[in-house]
């Protein structure tokens, strides 16, 4: 069950066997169903995920209803709507599976506790952070100026598990084109 946790853990820093059980002993195992809301959009985000079968999806809705997807997650990886999570306010945003998942869910009182009382875990926050940061700049800075192709062809090159695992719909409303346009290109590429 913690098989996945564990070797991200090892991987990013050294910790001892003790401290890997302790940070473990935090995490509670959930199932969940496809298309699942794990963090409704009034919300205020509480806990942490990592994944070790699955998806979550981080989206939001325009004015309009039409939905936006902001960020997703795969297996031996993190997930949350991190501004509300920091700052405790209404997400303003979702959370949800996009596949039957296996998740290991952390409240924000034991995250934070492990962060300040097992330096390496702080550590590994610090990557988490860095690295969503370093996603969402490469994806705005990557899609500015992109035409329907480039942003295609970006997201097969640094992302390519979303083409793949999430319905064209949904994939579009993360590239910002239509789903018959993501059709067309992915039956020419």
């Amino acid at each position: 069950m913690y098989t996945v946790l564990e070797e991200f853990i090892k991987s990013r820093v050294s910790m001892d066997s003790h401290q890997l059980e302790e940070v473990c002993t935090y995490f509670k195992f959930i199932k969940t169903r496809k298309n699942h809301i794990l963090l409704d959009y009034s919300q205020v985000s509480k806990h942490y995920y990592f994944i070790n079968k699955g998806c979550i999806r981080v989206f939001t809705h325009t004015k309009e209803g039409a939905e936006i997807s902001r960020f997703f997650a795969f297996e031996g990886n993190f997930a949350t709507a991190l501004p509300s999570f920091i700052d405790q306010l209404p997400a303003h945003e979702y959370l949800q599976t996009m596949e039957r998942s296996e998740l290991l869910c952390i409240s924000r009182t034991d995250f934070y506790h492990l962060v300040n009382t097992i330096p390496q875990f702080a550590k590994i926050y610090t990557e988490i952070l860095e690295l969503g940061f370093i996603v969402a700049q490469k994806r705005n800075y990557g899609f500015q100026g992109f035409d329907a192709l480039n942003k295609v062809k970006w997201l097969i090159k640094n992302q390519p598990k979303i083409l793949v695992r999430v319905s064209n719909k949904i994939a579009a409303s993360y590239l910002g084109i239509s789903p018959s346009t993501l059709s067309r290109i992915k039956s020419k590429l």
